[in-house]
């Protein structure tokens, strides 16, 4: 994602000191001081504007009272991680507003009402320190699981500490393991010794900010005395190193990994006879181990001898014997690769299937293989068809799992998978959070600007009348290849789709809904496919009289928040509203704003002209112009989002203020890219954007 530059004229680029002035002419470029005194004057003061304006609106509290009931609710589904310790879930409600990590077992949680145990209390911790602690996880260390490290945010940022947690006492280690914060990779090699990728001092760190240097830290050693065991390139995204173990917890080879750009790595196999760089393409990730074979996905043609060759987003396999005496020269095998319309959607392992998700025609498709005699045998899982499925979690001792069914209208169940009898059981579901009786569902297809065919989801009222009257949320990503497919929201439905609206999903290019050739079209130079897109689903629910300019919005968030900007700066005509979420905005800066620089394989680089003339076309930021009416924006930041960051969000709230352009800007002090650090929060920035969606789309 971050190209390694030559500084020479000749090669058409402009130097790295060249590329820190670009903002010389930027009058708002001291809102990129995301913690100065003056920015976070200004932040507060946009605060008080919109939080002034929107709370004193009557519906407001109805609207966040309904939202927070939903997300506070005790009958909600508690999803588990199965482990040998037992079924452990990370729970918030109004009691614990942080959350607490507790556990139960198998047998309990089959029952209507599980007898759960806390074994970590956030909220408590959170007041003892005096810190504003957002829970990251835990990883505990195979086989045993009962010594873990926890990760701990300050207000929800990338950056956090990471502590030694033993799940026997349920507390954090005297003298045990202690990093102090920052954005860091932290991974057990035993019980005494962690690898730990971090800021190891100057020139340790990539322009993305990621650390690309991995050290082993042994139990009592300080940092300084920590000994590199893999390092990448101070070009790449980020490095690192972890083990790589089989479904009985043994590990089984060390692998160095480099991210050189979006999707774009390279891997090594780390022997203490030295490094072996693996012969694999740029676009593959190695999966990891089951019945004694090593896997690797695929997200671009390959064909590693002659006569063999396996297409895009394929599930490839080796004999892990054989690749660990000579990986160069093991021999690949197919495993899995996607019909027409196909996608993979993700791997998970019990002890010996591995359970394949994919998409087809967006539509959840789910089944486990097993490696017996030498050939992989399939067996199809008998979930809900026409509905999103999703693993929640596998058990590594046994062939136990939980899988998840959902749809728009349909509230999400729980599924008890064993794979050793192929019995299948729902065991949880979630109540309706709204009345979807008068809604129905319909994919529906737009044709782009150069002929592609775009689907999108269409939820609306089922007696909605074709005159273009209906208040239409349009939601979008495309990008790094996300596949957006479809899911129950009980806030969605009570706060907007009960009120006689409708809501739109598009499965735009950039995105991964039909594999990675899908997100490959609109990369880079590309880009503006992505945009074509969106505004052609737009045109095409106006051209159906689905909606219309004047009942029209959109949203999105961080990529998606970039695709909101450029849709209603190239086209602000067809819309009413916009919701634009920890956006990116000005793309001739972003690669030097927050982890921006890590982005530069999915947009391009604007250090080169002729990348920058392409991003220079559609960055949003620029496009703002005078004498232009945009649909009144309603942008919502987070101070504590070091991703993102709050930078753009900002940027573009000024411009249109210099402009006399009316918005609204709302940033949350805490939060991270979420926008949000706890339910209280999450329930006010939900009331906030449908409340602002109904004020400008309904009344």
């Amino acid at each position: 994602m971050w190209r390694k530059l030559v500084v020479a004229a000749a090669a058409g680029l402009v130097s790295v000191a060249g590329a820190a002035q670009q903002g010389a002419d930027d009058p708002y470029i001291w809102l990129e001081d995301v913690h100065g005194e003056k920015a976070l004057a200004w932040a507060r003061h946009e605060n008080d504007r919109t939080l002034g304006e929107l709370q004193s609106d009557p519906r407001y509290k109805t609207m966040y009272d309904q939202a927070l009931t939903q997300m506070q609710a005790e009958d909600r589904i508690p999803y588990v991680q199965i482990t040998p310790t037992g079924l452990y879930n990370f729970w918030q409600d109004a009691n614990h507003v942080r959350g607490i990590y507790r556990r139960t077992t198998m047998a309990s949680y089959r029952t209507a009402n599980p007898k759960w145990e806390t074994v970590l209390d956030v909220d408590a911790l959170a007041k003892a320190e005096g810190k504003s602690w957002v829970y990251q996880g835990m990883s505990c260390l195979p086989p045993a699981y009962t010594r873990c490290l926890v990760f701990l945010s300050q207000g929800g940022s990338d950056a956090n500490v990471v502590r030694e947690f033993d799940l026997r006492t349920k507390s954090l280690v005297a003298g045990g393991f202690n990093l102090p914060e920052g954005k860091q990779g932290v991974t057990w090699e035993d019980e005494n010794t962690l690898l730990v990728g971090r800021d190891w001092g100057r020139g340790t760190m990539t322009p993305s900010g990621y650390a690309f240097i991995t050290k082993r830290l042994k139990r009592g050693q300080p940092l300084d005395q920590a000994v590199e065991v893999f390092r990448g390139e101070p070009t790449d995204v980020s490095a690192g190193a972890y083990v790589m173990r089989d479904t009985d917890g043994r590990a089984q080879a060390l692998v160095g990994y480099r991210s050189i750009e979006v999707f774009n790595n390279q891997y090594a196999l780390l022997k203490r006879s030295g490094k072996v760089v693996l012969n694999l393409p740029r676009r593959s990730a190695v999966q990891g181990i089951i019945d004694g074979r090593m896997l690797v996905s695929l997200d671009e043609a390959w064909a590693p001898s002659p006569g063999v060759r396996f297409a895009p987003d394929t599930i490839v396999s080796y004999d892990l014997a054989a690749w660990k005496r000579d990986p160069l020269r093991a021999k690949p095998s197919l495993v899995w690769a996607p019909g027409k319309r196909q996608s993979l959607s993700g791997l998970a392992t019990t002890h010996g299937k591995l359970v394949v998700n994919m998409l087809d025609n967006v539509r959840g498709r789910l089944f486990t293989l097993d490696y017996v005699k030498g050939r992989w045998r399939k067996t199809n899982v008998a979930l809900p068809l026409n509905a999103t499925v999703g693993v929640a979690t596998t058990d590594d001792r046994s062939e136990q799992a939980m899988f998840t069914v959902t749809d728009y209208l349909t509230p999400s169940t729980l599924w008890f998978y064993n794979g050793a009898t192929g019995s299948l059981q729902k065991i949880k579901s979630s109540p309706a959070r709204f009345d979807a009786s008068r809604h129905v569902v319909e994919q529906l297809e737009a044709v782009s600007r150069d002929g592609t065919r775009i689907p999108y989801f269409l939820i609306r009222p089922r007696e909605m009348k074709m005159d273009g009257s209906t208040p239409t949320l349009l939601y979008g990503y495309g990008g790094f290849q996300s596949q957006e497919v479809p899911y129950y929201s009980g806030t969605l439905g009570k706060l907007w789709l009960e009120a006689g609206n409708a809501y739109v999903v598009a499965n735009l290019r950039g995105g991964g809904e039909f594999g990675p050739e899908w997100h490959q079209a609109a990369q880079g130079a590309h880009k503006q496919r992505t945009w074509d897109d969106y505004i052609a689903v737009a045109e095409d629910l106006i051209q159906r009289k689905i909606s219309s300019p004047r009942r029209l919005g959109v949203v999105g968030g961080s990529q998606g928040g970039l695709l909101v900007g450029t849709a209603i700066t190239q086209r602000p005509e067809l819309f009413n509203a916009a919701i634009v979420q920890v956006p990116l905005f000005d793309m001739l800066r972003y690669h030097l704003i927050g982890a921006g620089a890590s982005w530069i394989g999915e947009y391009g680089d604007p250090r080169i002209p002729e990348q920058r003339a392409w991003l220079e076309a559609y960055s949003p930021y620029q496009k703002l112009r005078a004498g232009v009416t945009y649909p009144t924006p309603f942008i919502e930041t987070s101070t504590a989002d070091d991703r993102v960051t709050p930078v753009h969000g900002r940027k573009a709230a000024a411009r249109l203020a210099a402009l006399k352009d009316p918005y609204y800007y709302y940033e949350n002090l805490e939060g991270g890219h979420a926008a949000a650090a706890n339910l209280p929060e999450t329930a006010r920035r939900l009331a906030l954007e449908y409340l602002y969606a109904t004020r400008r789309l309904v009344d």
